[in-house]
C-alpha cells in the first residue's frame, strides 16, 4: 500500500501520542516503569526552577538549565508536557529530513522512506516518548543544515551555537560547518547552489567513491581560503549566542552551573558499566583521582579519527556529521544507548547515495550492530540483575561492539557516493588555484 506525506505525518504523530498515555499507564501499574529515569531527573530540576531555587539542586541534573526552563509548565499543566515536547520535536526531526532531501532534488517515493526510516525506528519513536531530550538537539542539528544549504549563515551560526550551549557534543560538528563554508560554495549576496541528487547519479557511475576527487588538492584550497567574511560571521555569531547563555546561567547559577553542564562532560569518568570500552579501567580505578593527562588521553583516538574524517567528507556536509557522530559515540569514555539517536537522525539522510545492498550488506549490517548490542546487554543483564562477576566479560562485550561500530561504519563509507552539497564556483575555484601556484 503506498503511503503519502500527510498519512505518514499522521499516523507518526497518533503513535507517540499512543505510546505517550501507553507510558502513563504502565508507570502506574506496573513495577518497571516506561518513563526514562533521565525524564524524572528533568522535571525535577525543573521543579526546583519554578520555585525559585538552583535546577542543580536535583543530584545528576547535568543539562542546561535551558532544558528545566522549557520543562516548567511540567509543574503547572501536565507532568506528560515534557514528553509532548520530545515528540514533537522527533516529528520536526522527521520534516527537515523531507526538507533536506528535497531541496537536494531527491523523488518524492526516496524522501517519504527516507523520512519514515527515522520516523518508525522502534529506538527513536520511543525515545521521545520515554521523556529523553535529544530529539530536540537532533531537531536543531537538522535546522543548522537546512540554513547553510540556503546559504543562510547568520541564521546557522545562531543556531549553532545554542545547541552547543545546550548540549556540548554537537562541538565536534564545528570544523566541518566552517569548511563547507567555501567562497567556492557560500558567496556574499548571492545564493548557493544546491548539488542535486540527479546530477550525483549521473556523475557517480563508479559505485562507491572511497577514493573521493582531488581530495589533498582540495584539502589545501580549503585551509587557503580559511578566514573569509562567511566563515568569520560564523564564528563569531556562533560564540556570542553560546558565551552569553553560558555567562547568563554562570551569573544565576554560579560555578555549579559551570562544573555540572559543562566542564563535568570534558573530564567525565564515569564508573558504571556502559558500553565504553574505557569503562572498566576507570572502574578498577575510580577511586583515586585521575589526573588531567589521563581524562584527556581518551580523547586522542577521538581526535584523530574525527580529523580525517572531516577533511576527507566535509564538503558532503551531511554524510560527513553522520560519520563523525558514528566514531565520536564509539570511541567516547562514557557511551549510552541515549547516544545512538544523534547519529540514527542524520542517517536517513546517507540514503538516496548509498549503493549497499539492502537484502544482503545492509541486513548484515543491521544483524551485525545489533548482535554485538545484545550480547552486550547479556553480560549487561548478568551484571545488573544477576550480580554475576561479569566485568571482564562485559569488557570484550565492548571491543566487540566497537568493532561492529567500526565495519558498518566502514561498509557505509564504501557504499556511498561522495556527493557534496553545493556546486562550487568554478571562478573561485581557477582564482584560488592560482594563488597556490
Amino acid at each position: 500500500m503506498r503511503c503519502d506525506f500527510n498519512s505518514l505525518v499522521i499516523f507518526s504523530v497518533v503513535l507517540r501520542i499512543v505510546l505517550i498515555i501507553y507510558g502513563e499507564w504502565q508507570d502506574t501499574h506496573m513495577e518497571v516503569r516506561y518513563t526514562d529515569v533521565d525524564y524524572l531527573v528533568f522535571s525535577d530540576a525543573s521543579s526546583l526552577m519554578a520555585s525559585g531555587l538552583s535546577p542543580y539542586k536535583r543530584s545528576t541534573y547535568r543539562y542546561s538549565p535551558l532544558l528545566a526552563f522549557l520543562l516548567l509548565p511540567n509543574s503547572f499543566i501536565h507532568r506528560s508536557w515534557g514528553k509532548l515536547l520530545f515528540s514533537a520535536s522527533d516529528i520536526l526531526v522527521g520534516l527537515f529530513i523531507r526538507n533536506i532531501l528535497k531541496l537536494r532534488g531527491v523523488p518524492e517515493n526516496l524522501c517519504l522512506i527516507s523520512m519514515g526510516a527515522w520516523l518508525f525506528n522502534p529506538f527513536t519513536f520511543t525515545i521521545g516518548t520515554r521523556g529523553n531530550c535529544e530529539p530536540i538537539v537532533c531537531a536543531i542539528v537538522m535546522w543548522i543544515i537546512i540554513c547553510i544549504m540556503k546559504g543562510k549563515v547568520l541564521q546557522a551560526a545562531f543556531w549553532y551555537g545554542l545547541v552547543v550551549h545546550f548540549r556540548i557534543y554537537p562541538i565536534i560538528y564545528a570544523l566541518p560547518l566552517v569548511l563547507v563554508l567555501n567562497p567556492r560554495n557560500i558567496q556574499a549576496g548571492s545564493k548557493p547552489f544546491l548539488q542535486t541528487w540527479g546530477a550525483t547519479q549521473q556523475k557517480s557511475s563508479q559505485g562507491s567513491d572511497c577514493k573521493g576527487e582531488s581530495f589533498f588538492f582540495d584539502s589545501l584550497l580549503r585551509l587557503r581560503d580559511l578566514l573569509t567574511r562567511e566563515r568569520i560571521l560564523f564564528g563569531l555569531l556562533s560564540a556570542s549566542v553560546f558565551f552569553f547563555w553560558t555567562w547568563l546561567f554562570f551569573y544565576l547559577y554560579q560555578w555549579e552551573f559551570l562544573n555540572e553542564a559543562l566542564l563535568y562532560h570534558l573530564t567525565r569518568t564515569d564508573p558504571r558499566h556502559n558500553f565504553s570500552i574505557y569503562f572498566y579501567h576507570i572502574y578498577l580505578h575510580h577511586e583515586r583521582e585521575f589526573s588531567i593527562l589521563e581524562k584527556l588521553v581518551s580523547f586522542l583516538p577521538q581526535l584523530t579519527v574525527q580529523l580525517v574524517l572531516i577533511f576527507r567528507y566535509a564538503q558532503d556536509l551531511p554524510f560527513c556529521l553522520f560519520v563523525q557522530t558514528v566514531a565520536f559515540v564509539a570511541f567516547n569514555k562514557v557511551v549510552t544507548a541515549q547516544y545512538f539517536v544523534w547519529f540514527f537522525c542524520l542517517l536517513p539522510l546517507l540514503l538516496p547515495w548509498s549503493n549497499m545492498n539492502i537484502r544482503w550488506e545492509g541486513l548484515s549490517c543491521i544483524l551485525i550492530w545489533m548482535g554485538a548490542q545484545l550480547h552486550w546487554l547479556m553480560w549487561g543483564y548478568m551484571l545488573e540483575f544477576k550480580g554475576k562477576n561479569v566485568f571482564v566479560q562485559l569488557w570484550v562485550a565492548g571491543l566487540l561492539f566497537l568493532a561492529a561500530n567500526t565495519w558498518v561504519l566502514i561498509k557505509i563509507m564504501c557504499r556511498h557516493k561522495f556527493s557534496p552539497i553545493f556546486i562550487a564556483s568554478q571562478k573561485t575555484s581557477v582564482k584560488s588555484a592560482r594563488k597556490l601556484q
